[in-house]
């Protein structure tokens, strides 16, 4: 890993909560631009995950949600707290859709005794003075040293899901969890980076199978969800210069192989594709 770089790190690339052997991990993303480090989503095993990146957590300062799906969000408070007894001491400022106080109420409740104790005894900072939520419904995201946009996606039955836009010396967009939505390819326009959710349509019935789910889960991928073919047609109409395919739906199974993930979005998109990774690192 070479932190310090313009990076971009898929902690986490696997779409759903479930976690089976030996698949990926869920969403988490790590974005290193120009000096600023920024986790975007926060799934199970994201601390982890940016400790193996590379991260000192005492450096948390930024986090981005998309939306408030526990793959997304699971371990938010959890990695918060990690840093804190690691030995942060600065703010952490967290931008988000609507309800992610009422989470972070719920997760600073649950800890309350080991909290008040480490305070105490520790002589720590009080971890509820360290953090700050900014709540976003679209547009500019006031993130200082990047232009931080964010475009409000359709992802039903969420009413409040967001893709993130990062302009600095090189952008970067994440879709966030979204149905086929045009006006992101207009949002990522031009950008260098295209990070989209995408799902193989062969793979549902897998999916199904697996989970027992029926045509009540079935009709929630359809609506939810982008195929790998729609991600291509977005990043070619936005004229991105890399596609990297990421909250991959399915991704523990290894009948689908990233050739045939590439193969699918090359018929609509004719630029680098990247079928993410836990771990994988691609500069900037």
């Amino acid at each position: 890993m070479t932190a310090g770089a313009n990076r971009l790190v898929t902690l986490g690339v696997k779409g759903g909560p479930a976690v089976r052997a030996p698949g990926a991990m869920p969403t988490a993303t790590l974005l290193e631009l120009d000096g600023q480090s920024i986790i975007i989503d926060s799934g199970l095993g994201v601390t982890a995950a940016l400790v193996a990146a590379g991260l000192d957590l005492r450096r948390l300062a930024t986090i981005c949600i998309t939306h408030l799906h526990s793959d997304h969000i699971l371990e938010l408070g959890p990695l918060i707290h990690t840093a804190w007894v690691t030995g942060l001491k600065t703010p952490v400022t967290i931008y988000g859709p609507e309800g992610l106080s009422d989470y972070w109420a719920g997760f600073l409740q649950s800890t309350a005794y080991d909290s008040a104790t480490r305070v105490e005894d520790e002589g720590r900072l009080p971890l509820p003075d360290l953090v700050r939520i900014v709540p976003v419904t679209g547009g500019p995201v006031p993130i200082a040293g990047l232009r931080v946009t964010a475009l409000r996606v359709s992802h039903p039955p969420v009413d409040h899901a967001l893709a993130f836009r990062f302009d600095g010396t090189r952008s970067v967009v994440c879709s966030g969890d979204t149905a086929y939505f045009p006006p992101l390819a207009d949002f990522a326009r031009g950008a260098d980076v295209l990070l989209h959710e995408a799902m193989l349509p062969e793979g549902i019935e897998v999916i199904l199978q697996n989970t027992g789910g029926g045509e009540a889960l079935r009709a929630h991928l359809v609506a939810s969800h982008t195929t790998v073919d729609d991600a291509g047609r977005i990043a070619a109409a936005a004229g991105v210069g890399k596609l990297v395919l990421n909250h991959l739906v399915p991704v523990d199974d290894p009948r689908f192989t990233e050739d045939m993930w590439r193969a699918r979005a090359a018929r609509t998109f004719a630029g680098p594709v990247l079928v993410g990774r836990d771990g994988m690192e691609v500069l900037l």
